[in-house]
């Protein structure tokens, strides 16, 4: 079976407006025979092409028209498998926390690599390099809180901010965050309001 006949009968059992990484048809040949036969099935209508190494099925909906692919899920999938975490920005942190109430104009997350600007069909999303003391407990409400401390920063940072963290905690989550490596500044500060 040809290299694009391979391809074309696995994209068939893929869901429909999901985002997927081309270098996953890497056992059905070589690198330049993929991505011919990617490149002919986007030409083909059958895939299409949301970033370089990133193809979807096209999804229609018959209330918006073609559906795009989530830029958080596409980030998600390029950053996993460039071997990189990502870590949701400070200022966004701060909102989620219930400290702020402004938006982020261009949608901005920490990685571990190095900073660059993606464009997904219209979107454009900002990846910043920061340190791996940001990327502790990715994904849970520790990891917003310590982020969003690491923002503030140590200038900004007093009891009413720290308070209002613990309380948007539970106190096992608030244990954790005490456990985080972080500066000593930021130990002192959630020190004071533990007691």
């Amino acid at each position: 079976m040809s290299v694009a006949k391979s391809i074309a009968k696995q994209i068939q059992h893929m869901p429909k407006g999901r985002p997927f990484l081309g270098s996953l048809f890497g056992q059905s040949g070589s690198r330049a025979s993929v991505n011919k036969a990617l490149s002919k099935l986007v030409k083909a209508g059958a895939l299409e092409r949301v970033v370089r190494g990133v193809y979807m099925r096209p999804k229609a909906s018959k209330y918006t028209g073609m559906v795009r692919a989530s830029p958080l899920t596409v980030i998600r999938l390029m950053t996993k498998a460039n071997g990189e975490m990502i870590q949701i920005h400070g200022a966004e942190a701060v909102r989620l926390m219930g400290l702020s109430t402004q938006m982020q104009v261009l949608p901005t997350l920490y990685t571990s690599g190095y900073t660059r600007k993606i464009h997904i069909g219209n979107a454009t999303v900002r990846l910043q390099h920061a340190s791996k003391d940001r990327f502790q407990y990715l994904e849970t409400k520790v990891g917003v809180a310590l982020t969003a401390l690491h923002y503030i920063g140590k200038e900004a940072l007093s009891f009413e901010v720290t308070s209002h963290i613990q309380k948007a905690l539970s106190k096992d989550e608030f244990k954790i965050l005490q456990t985080c490596r972080m500066p000593a500044w930021m130990r002192t500060a959630l020190s004071l309001v533990d007691n």
